[in-house]
């Protein structure tokens, strides 16, 4: 599955955005898509470091438009927890010799808002 595939929109509310503070980002995506396809496509287009992902399906609503009634659709929503702090990562080499991997991660989701 793309990365563009997996996350539909963003879902703006005001307790997602109590949680922006925090580096939690609330995303509607894919309803098969799994948490590592979750991460996967957040970390590869918004070029952070993602934590933590929570996952739940919401239920579709009964819905009434004058004498007709429907059912809006279920869909999924995922919490994304992103690293607010990204630092090096160090390892120990075959040597023994200790290696520093420094990838450039953003701190926050810039265009959350106008996606």
């Amino acid at each position: 599955m793309k990365a563009e595939d997996v996350i539909i929109a963003p879902v703006v509310t005001e307790k997602s955005n109590d949680g922006l503070q925090e580096g939690k980002y609330t995303f509607k995506v894919n309803k098969k898509a799994t948490k590592i396809d979750i991460r996967n496509a957040v970390e590869k287009l918004f070029e952070v470091k993602v934590l933590d992902v929570n996952t739940m399906s919401v239920k579709g609503k009964n819905k009434r438009m004058g004498k007709t009634s429907g059912k809006t659709p279920d869909w999924k929503k995922a919490i994304v927890t992103i690293d607010t702090n990204p630092s090096d990562v160090k390892y120990l080499s075959k040597g023994g010799k200790e290696v520093k991997v420094s990838k450039k991660y953003k701190d926050s989701i810039e265009h959350f808002m106008g996606a």
